[in-house]
């Protein structure tokens, strides 16, 4: 069986008591580095089981190797440096190549910087959008989180520390009275939650910024409506879904990168997106 355990994202001492019977009888800890795994193995003084790596350089070539020891009736243990495996960590295609084959899987519940951020911002919790890490460059991270938007509710995205500056500096130039929260090495010893305005929070950084960053960008206004995008139709209306995607396009998102945000906001197959978005680049060169 395969055990997806997710482990503390700076706190040592976050990581649950299940978690670590799992991680003390596994045959197998697939992790993203294997030296980030022994330190909280010998934390918490366990033993170390055997080892494997599995990170986004090799993914693709061990898949086999622990698809292998599943089907062997191993019991296989999943962990990432920090957090829930599979969100913006490796992991989604051991899970996906799992379940095609019919493989056991069971999540572990535990930490995630995703919903700490969420709630430590003091911003709506009720709806919110996931983005994983924001693209490269301050125009394509804005239309990344004017696309999340649109679904409605707040956007929780990652960002670089090196980059943190010139994105605050491109939302606080489009939304500039909407509220938001930068969170910085949640858990652990210099963890910091600033709050305001993206001009507030600019002010407020030091210099220079370091660590892990959530972004929580707040929800838009009501009636607060992004050129050329109707505010009163949802992403995924077919009527509405070329629109969308040409605003992300103007905004900087390359043609892959704008069909896959908005095909997984919407849930509509990639393909179909693909399509309606090269549809839009044609109509925005005409």
């Amino acid at each position: 069986m395969l055990f997806v355990c997710p482990t503390p994202i700076g706190n040592l001492e976050d990581v649950t008591l299940r978690v670590l019977a799992v991680l003390g009888r596994a045959d197998v800890v697939v992790c993203e580095d294997t030296r980030h795994t022994r330190r909280l193995l010998a934390r918490h003084g366990l033993s170390p089981p055997h080892l494997l790596s599995f990170h986004e350089h090799n993914e693709t070539a061990r898949l086999e190797t622990v698809l292998d020891l599943l089907r062997e009736g191993k019991r296989v243990a999943l962990v990432s440096d920090a957090g829930m495996p599979g969100l913006s960590d490796p992991g989604f295609t051991l899970v996906r190549a799992c379940a095609a084959e019919g493989l056991p899987v069971t999540v572990l519940p535990g930490p995630s910087a995703i919903s700490t951020a969420l709630v430590a911002s003091g911003l709506p919790t009720d709806r919110f959008v996931f983005v994983g890490f924001l693209p490269r460059g301050a125009a394509k991270a804005v239309a990344a989180l004017e696309g999340a938007g649109r679904v409605g509710g707040s956007v929780v995205a990652f960002e670089s520390p090196r980059r943190l500056r010139a994105t605050l500096a491109a939302v606080g130039e489009r939304w500039p009275s909407r509220p938001l929260a930068v969170c910085r090495e949640l858990t652990k010893l210099h963890e910091q939650v600033l709050r305001g305005t993206a001009a507030e929070v600019l002010g407020a950084l030091a210099e220079p910024v370091r660590g892990e960053i959530v972004l929580v960008l707040g929800p838009e206004e009501a009636g607060a409506e992004a050129p050329g995008i109707a505010a009163e139709a949802p992403v995924g209306a077919a009527e509405n879904l070329e629109r969308v995607l040409a605003g992300l396009l103007r905004g900087g998102l390359g043609t892959k990168e704008a069909a896959a945000l908005v095909a997984r906001l919407t849930g509509r197959p990639v393909r179909e997106v693909y399509a309606a978005t090269l549809a839009a680049k044609r109509h925005l060169l005409e």
